[in-house]
Parts: C-alpha cells; sequence; structure tokens
C-alpha cells in the first residue's frame, strides 16, 4: 500500500492557467531527464520510434492525435518500471522539401540548373538547420515525452550509412535491380513518385468509344478509353479467351486508328467479358496493366510521352503537344476519319501530386525497383503467425491482401535532396559500379571517369528502416540490443502499406526480427460533421491554437476521449471545451483538498476508516485495475472515460461532499477524511498523468507526495488491502436511497432548503443506520427513522432495492398551493396541445409547409403530451 508523501502542501492559484503552467513544467521535465533512457539490466525496456514528420510539416490534428496516443503509452509505461524510450525524429521528405526549397528559389529568380547540384544541396541544409526542427519543437507543445537526446534525422550521418549498406546488400542479393517498368510520374516535379503521393479525386470524364477496323474485312472492334491521347502508344487490343464473340478474331490485326499502324488482336485473361465491349487497347508504356498483358505477350513498348507530358517523336504529327492538346486533336481527327462511335459522360477516379497537383502520368521509365515477393513472405508470415499484430485485428486483412499481390516497388527518385543511389556508371566501359564505399576505378577497365547515379531514393526507403537505423544499425550497439524490437508502433491506417509493410520486411530482411511486437492503429479527426480535414474545405483546426486557447491538457484528454483503434473520431469546440472544464474541476477539487489540509498531516491511510472511506478505496482500487487493463488492451478511450467518471462523479460529487462535515469537525474524524483524500487524489492523478501531464504534475507538486516528478512515480496497483467490496456494496445502498429522494423532490420542484422527516423501511438497518448523516446533508432530512413498516397515508413514497422511503407530504409541500400550480400548468400545456393538433390537422398546412417545419411542429405536440401525462400524474400523487 502507497504510504502516501511527505513534503509539506502548497496552495495552488485560484484558477488554473496553463500558460502559466506548461512551459514550466516542461522545462522542469526537460531538465530532469526524465524523458532519457538507457540500456538498463535491471529493467524491462520498452520502446516506441516517432512515425517521423515531415521536415516541412507543421503540427495538424493528425500529427496530435498520434503523438497523444504514443505519450500516453510512452508514460504509463515509464510510470510501471520500464526504461520507456520514445525515440524522436524528422523525415527528410525528398519530394515535399525539394519543392519548398525551389519555390523560394523561383521567387528569387534562381533555378536548381543556375546553382548547380552541390550548391543546391548546399541551400537545402541550410534550409534544414533554420525550419526543420520546427515540428518537433511544435510537439514538446503538446507534451511529448520525448527521448530528445537521441533525435534523429533521416539524412543524418547514422542513418545514411543505414540506407547505403541496405541498398548494397539488396543488390548483392539480387533483390535491387535496374529496369523498365511503369511507374508514377509526375510530369511538374519530373520525378517518379511513390502511391502514397498520388492523391486520388473523382471527376468527370468521358469514356470515348473508337471503332478499330478489322484488317482484311469490313468489320470494327469497339472500344472504349477514357485517354484517347494514349492511343499513339498501343501495340495490340486485348479480348478474353473465352468470349464467344471475338474467339474467331484472335491472332488476326486491327488497324491503329490515325496512326495507320497494324496492331495484334490477342487473347489474354485481364479482360473482363461483361464490362463494356470486351475489347480493350492495350498501351503498354503507359498503363500498368497494359504493361503486364504487353509482357506476357512480347508486345513493343512504345513511350509517346516526354518527361513533362508533352508528346514526342513517337506521336508523328502530334509531337510537341502537351497531353490535353494532343487529346482534343485526337478526339477531332477521330470524328473526323469516322472513327469516333460515341461518346459517354463518366466519372472516374484521377491520380495526382500531393505536392504540385498535376495529374500523374502511368509510364515506362528506367528506374531502380526492389524485388517484392521474397521480402513479402516472410512480412506476412511475422502477422499470420502473431509476432506483429495490428490492433484492431482487422486490419490484418488489409495487410494480407497487399502484400500477396505487392508488385516490385520503385525506390528512385529525379531529385537532389536525398540519398543519393550509391552506383557508378564508367564512362569509359559503361560497367556499373554498386558499392558502400564511393570508387575511384573502374574494376573493369581500371577507367577513373566514373559518374554516380544522379536519382536519389524514396523517402520510404529510408524511413523502412526507421526502428534499427536510429538505434545504431549497421554496428552492434548495445541500444540496438537493448531497445530492439520495439514494442508498438502508432499510426494511422492510411499508411499501413506504405511505411508499416516496409519496415516489417527491412526488420526480418535485416535483424532477423520485426520491427515492433503490436501496431496500434488510429483512425483520422474529422470536423464537427465528419468531413476530413483538408485546405479545400478550409475546415482544418491548428492544435497550436487550441493548446493556446484551452491548454495542452485539454486537447490530449479531448483526442483520447471516445478514442477506439482504428476508427475515426470528430473534432469540435464544445468537445475541447468540456476537456477544459474537467480540468477545472480537477483543479478547484484539489484546491478544497489542500486548504482543508493540516501542516501535519501524516502520509497514508488511517486505520480506521469509515463505511464511506472504505467505498471510495474500493472504487479506487476498480479504477486502478480497469485503466491498467485497459491500457494493456490499447483501450485508451474506455480508460479515460472511466478517469472523468471516477473523479468527476464517485470523487468530487460524492466523496469530497461526504467529507465536508467531517473535514469541519476538526480531530482525528477529521484528519482521517484528510488522509484518504490525499491518498485517493495523489493516486488517481496518477492514472490520470499519462493523459493530462501538465496540470497532474502541477497537483501533485502541491499535495504531499514522495519523489521528484508524478511522471516518475510509481504506476498504482490494485492493492489487495482495499477490496472493500461488502463495504462499497453497503454504501451504494445509501447512496441509491439518496438518489431517488433528491430525484423525487426534483420532480416536486421542492427546493434544498425544505428539510423534512424520512422515514426508511429495510432489512438492512446497520447499514442505513451509518447512513445518517449522510441523510441530512445530501437527502435533506431533518429527521430520520428506521423500522420495518409506516404508514403510507399522507406520504410520498420513494422505493429502491433496499428500501421504501416515506416522506410526509404536508413537509414537503404546501398541497393547496401546489395543485393550484399544477392546474396552471396543465391548463397551458393543453392550450398548447390544442394550438398545435389544430394546425396539424390542417391539410393545407401539411400540405404547403416544408416537411422540416411539420416534423418540427409534431416533434413538440409529442413532447406537449409527454408534459401533460407527467403533470397529470403528479396531481394524481396528491388525491
Amino acid at each position: 500500500m502507497d504510504t502516501g508523501g511527505k513534503d509539506m502542501p502548497k496552495q495552488l492559484d485560484k484558477v488554473y492557467d496553463p500558460k502559466q503552467v506548461e512551459d514550466k513544467t516542461y522545462r522542469f521535465w526537460q531538465d530532469g531527464g526524465y524523458f532519457h533512457a538507457e540500456p538498463n539490466p535491471d529493467k524491462k525496456p520498452y520502446t516506441i520510434v516517432i512515425p517521423p514528420p515531415n521536415i516541412t510539416g507543421r503540427l495538424h490534428m493528425g500529427h496530435a492525435l498520434d503523438e497523444t496516443l504514443q505519450d500516453i503509452l510512452i508514460r504509463w509505461r515509464r510510470m510501471q518500471g520500464y526504461e520507456a524510450l520514445w525515440l524522436p525524429g524528422t523525415d527528410h521528405a525528398s519530394i515535399a522539401t525539394e519543392a519548398k526549397i525551389v519555390e523560394a528559389m523561383r521567387q528569387e529568380g534562381v533555378t536548381k540548373e543556375q546553382l548547380g547540384r552541390e550548391g543546391f544541396l548546399e541551400r537545402a541544409w541550410a534550409w534544414k538547420r533554420e525550419y526543420g526542427g520546427h515540428i518537433l519543437d511544435q510537439l514538446k507543445k503538446l507534451g511529448s515525452s520525448c527521448d530528445w537526446q537521441r533525435e534523429r534525422f533521416t539524412l543524418d550521418e547514422g542513418c545514411s550509412r543505414a540506407v547505403r549498406e541496405v541498398f548494397v546488400r539488396f543488390f548483392e542479393q539480387g533483390l535491387i535491380y535496374r529496369g523498365e517498368r511503369i511507374v508514377n510520374w509526375c510530369p511538374h516535379c519530373l520525378s517518379t513518385i511513390s502511391d502514397i503521393e498520388v492523391e486520388y479525386e473523382e471527376k468527370d470524364g468521358f469514356f470515348w468509344h473508337i471503332n478499330y477496323p478489322i484488317v482484311g474485312t469490313d468489320d470494327v472492334l469497339e472500344i472504349a478509353t477514357t485517354r484517347p491521347e494514349t492511343l499513339l502508344g498501343d501495340t495490340a487490343v486485348a479480348v478474353h479467351p473465352d468470349d464467344e464473340r471475338y474467339k474467331h478474331l484472335i491472332g488476326k490485326m486491327v488497324l491503329l486508328p490515325i496512326v495507320n499502324k497494324q496492331i495484334p488482336i490477342v487473347a489474354d485473361e485481364y479482360v473482363e467479358m461483361d464490362f463494356g465491349t470486351g475489347v480493350v487497347k492495350i498501351t503498354p508504356a503507359h498503363d500498368p496493366n497494359d504493361f503486364e498483358v504487353g509482357l506476357r505477350h512480347g508486345l513493343p513498348i512504345v513511350n509517346v510521352m516526354n518527361d513533362d507530358a508533352t508528346i514526342n517523336e513517337n506521336g508523328g504529327k502530334y509531337k510537341g503537344l502537351t497531353r490535353e492538346e494532343c487529346r482534343r486533336q485526337i478526339v477531332k481527327d477521330l470524328e473526323d476519319g469516322g472513327f469516333l462511335k460515341a461518346v459517354e459522360p463518366y466519372k472516374h477516379n484521377v491520380g495526382s501530386c500531393y505536392r504540385c497537383g498535376s495529374v500523374i502520368e502511368p509510364r515506362v521509365s528506367k528506374q531502380w525497383f526492389v524485388k517484392m515477393e521474397p521480402l513479402a513472405k516472410p512480412a506476412v508470415e511475422a502477422v499470420r503467425s502473431g509476432r506483429t499484430r495490428f490492433i484492431p485485428e482487422r486490419f490484418d486483412k488489409i495487410y494480407f491482401n497487399w502484400m500477396e499481390n505487392i508488385k516490385d516497388w520503385c525506390i528512385s527518385r529525379q531529385l537532389w535532396w536525398g540519398h543519393r543511389i550509391p552506383a557508378w556508371y564508367c564512362t569509359g566501359c559503361g560497367e556499373m559500379i554498386v558499392s558502400r564505399e564511393t570508387p575511384q576505378t573502374c574494376p573493369k577497365c581500371g577507367s577513373h571517369r566514373l559518374e554516380q547515379d544522379p536519382d536519389t531514393l524514396d523517402t520510404w526507403f529510408s524511413s523502412a528502416l526507421w526502428p534499427f537505423s536510429t538505434l545504431g544499425w549497421p554496428d552492434d550497439t548495445p541500444e540496438l540490443r537493448y531497445f530492439y524490437p520495439t514494442d508498438t508502433l502508432v499510426t494511422g491506417y492510411d499508411i499501413i502499406f506504405f511505411w508499416v509493410a516496409r519496415m516489417i520486411f527491412s526488420g526480418l530482411a535485416h535483424m532477423d526480427e520485426a520491427p515492433f511486437k503490436t501496431v496500434l492503429i488510429h483512425g483520422l479527426v474529422r470536423d464537427a460533421q465528419g468531413r476530413k480535414m483538408s485546405k479545400s474545405l478550409g475546415n482544418g483546426i491548428d492544435p497550436l491554437e487550441i493548446i493556446d486557447r484551452y491548454g495542452a491538457d485539454a486537447l490530449r484528454f479531448t483526442l483520447a476521449t471516445g478514442n477506439s483503434p482504428g476508427n475515426d473520431m470528430r473534432f469540435s469546440d464544445e468537445k475541447v471545451n468540456a476537456s477544459r472544464n474537467f480540468a477545472n474541476k480537477i483543479w478547484n477539487a484539489s484546491r478544497f483538498i489542500l486548504m482543508n489540509l493540516s501542516d501535519d498531516v501524516e502520509p497514508g491511510l488511517p486505520e480506521t476508516l469509515n463505511i464511506e472511506d472504505k467505498w471510495v478505496l474500493s472504487k479506487y482500487r476498480t479504477l486502478v485495475r480497469e485503466v491498467t487493463d485497459n491500457l494493456e488492451k490499447f483501450e485508451l478511450g474506455l480508460a479515460v472515460q472511466k478517469l472523468y467518471d471516477f473523479i468527476w462523479d464517485i470523487l468530487c460529487d460524492w466523496y469530497i461532499e461526504l467529507c465536508k462535515s467531517r473535514l469541519q469537525a476538526g480531530g482525528e474524524t477529521s484528519e482521517a477524511a484528510q488522509r484518504v483524500l490525499v491518498y485517493v487524489m495523489t493516486g488517481t492523478l496518477k492514472l490520470l498523468h499519462p493523459f493530462m501531464p501538465f496540470i497532474t504534475e502541477e497537483i501533485w507538486q502541491a499535495l504531499p507526495h514522495d519523489g521528484e516528478s508524478i511522471m516518475v512515480a510509481t504506476w498504482p496497483q490494485a492493492d489487495a488491502a482495499l477490496d472493500f467490496s461488502a463495504d462499497e456494496s453497503d454504501f451504494e445502498m445509501i447512496m441509491q436511497v439518496i438518489r431517488a429522494i433528491r430525484a423525487r423532490r426534483g420532480e416536486m420542484n421542492v427546493p434544498p432548503s425544505k428539510k423534512t422527516r424520512l422515514f426508511i423501511m429495510t432489512a438492512h438497518k446497520a447499514v442505513f443506520e451509518q447512513g445518517r448523516p449522510f441523510f441530512a446533508r445530501l437527502a435533506f432530512a431533518s429527521d430520520v427513522e428506521l423500522g420495518d413498516s409506516f404508514d403510507a397515508d399522507g406520504s410520498v413514497q420513494v422505493v429502491t432495492d433496499a428500501a421504501r422511503v416515506f416522506i410526509p407530504m404536508d413537509e414537503l409541500v404546501d398541497r393547496e398551493k401546489e395543485l393550484a400550480r399544477l392546474g396552471r400548468e396543465k391548463a397551458a400545456c393543453e392550450k398548447d396541445i390544442a394550438a398545435l393538433s389544430s394546425k396539424l390537422d390542417n391539410p393545407g398546412f401539411v400540405a404547403k409547409a416544408p416537411a422540416q417545419v411539420v416534423d418540427g411542429e409534431r416533434a413538440k405536440l409529442a413532447k406537449a403530451r409527454e408534459r401533460l401525462a407527467k403533470i397529470e400524474e403528479s396531481i394524481a400523487a396528491f388525491s
């Protein structure tokens, strides 16, 4: 059992002001070194690596939720005695950062080419030094207890060495290769981009139905396409091998309209017989599915676009046109040539670059790829076997589906900011060298004329190594041995594939162990209407503004409340205001306790406990057990709701009220109440600390306590000595009667100042005997009489499971005055019902008024009838 504290109590300010507390408290934590973790053979490790935010980023609600959940877990485990490491850092964000720097240069009239690669990188590093840490500073405002001494950056020296080591290993193992495949190409950024960097939006478009003449016949094959400009790169048309309509045409040729080139009709199961005409144009250079069909049938690959999406020399007379201009001209030419059969409006998803908004062009390009099939298999098995589990479990199905159908990963980017690919080409003999160290000579011909590949690696390539590269890999460091594998990864469901999956296969490939035991998946933070927050809607909410207005604890508590793994949540000012009110409730309760503490109050619990003491201690013991259990199961929303209910209802609204007369009485009963209050409040503050760290630290420091900081105090245990379940049950009987009496008095509009006698008929006299002072204080009793039976005449009855209570009617109300008042209320209510019924019985009103107005009037009538029924019940009670 916790023995309480040694320090003398301090006073708290009258009003809690987060601005006066939060920065000061955060400095206190940092100065104390409480965030730092070291390999410790006497403790179990608990590790979380932060999903590294982009250095270009600014804290948004998604970050705030993600970091809050991580901080709750790390603070909880730290208090439980684990050597808890929350490792922070940032991602270099190749495309986003380069775009931002290029835009700043454009405004100065400077281009990348003018600066050259080295000059540009100098400028990029200068930008990173000035702005790159802003988002981490913002995380500190949220209260994030990261080990800032271990801060990492995906382009720092250690991470860069790890990236090169992985690239070379994979290349040596035949898992990295260079070849031509379909990629997502941004014609504005002039680079490949990853799947996660493509944003899809449903747009209005068209299906252009085009007739392809069958060579040697008067027949045609009808195809439909949303991108007629790619017709220039068609090298076949395809039908399903089982399609009876077209079986006889397989192997024949069609004439490609406008281009006047003959291309074959091939059979491939990729074609859906029941979609459209069942005939598909095959453009291997500009469609990922067509590319696979092309490989299967050995079709030529004809790329008709330049890097900037203008038409190249393969486009013939359309050379030099933009793809949009080309589309318009080809549609006109098809129509003029009699090939265009129909144009059909069609909605479809169009992918665009998340950074610049340009429409993405799928195109064949010579790039570097990771061979995924051999890496995906062990990553699937790690989750199937339970070595890594998803919370909630339903996300493993999405993971399996993606991993089991994964395609090779394009890892090269045509950018300067990032990890440059460690491959060199000999200008003399063309030899390619992939090396950990920069080569000086060509191993084949001895030439010194070597040029490094100009491309950089996909940002996700380096972040896939984050759980072990940040701990010192490829070196065998003490941190790597102690803290790896990490325990929990917290992330949104939108990057399971792009980051989580890549970390899992990378960890297995290089550490022979999955990088984390649990992946906690959270949803999105939506606005009050349930909409996704976005710039276009203008409904984004700045967490820093919320912190400035309400405090970090209120924001954190709001994000945790109602949170359940995998599900989206709605954010509103009303919710965060309620969280601030909760903080004020805790503050005021703590001030009350402090104002009633003696300077010499003894620590720990008293030897003699009243029934109400045993009740609150038993409730507290249950709270400790359930909150701990909820946290173990990652049910953070349930844990915080139980804390809210206990603090607001059990501690503040009941126990503190029950203690007031004892605190005023002085002597032993006052000291006992003080000691129980301090014990329960300090323990509850510990349970609440991971969710609301600032206010709990400030109050805990004011209350008698042991230790330097609440964040390194011992997490409460469900002490068997506090199992007062029988006393708890007994006291609940008393509370149930008090609630019932107060509710009945409320129904009858009896003011608290009106005291009455209570006659309680119960089989639990000994229990209710202990409740006498509570009935006087909380049920407004002038006197309490316990017995086996009472005369019910002229009494109001209140019935609970444990007792029947009789209250003399004439002590509650003046019968005649109350009947007169109820009569007036009844008359007014009947008048309302008559008016509303008349309106709704009028066919003209119902027919002409908007449905919303009619429904509103019907709702008013229903409420009025309910009110009349209650009034009549009250009148009957007096008869």
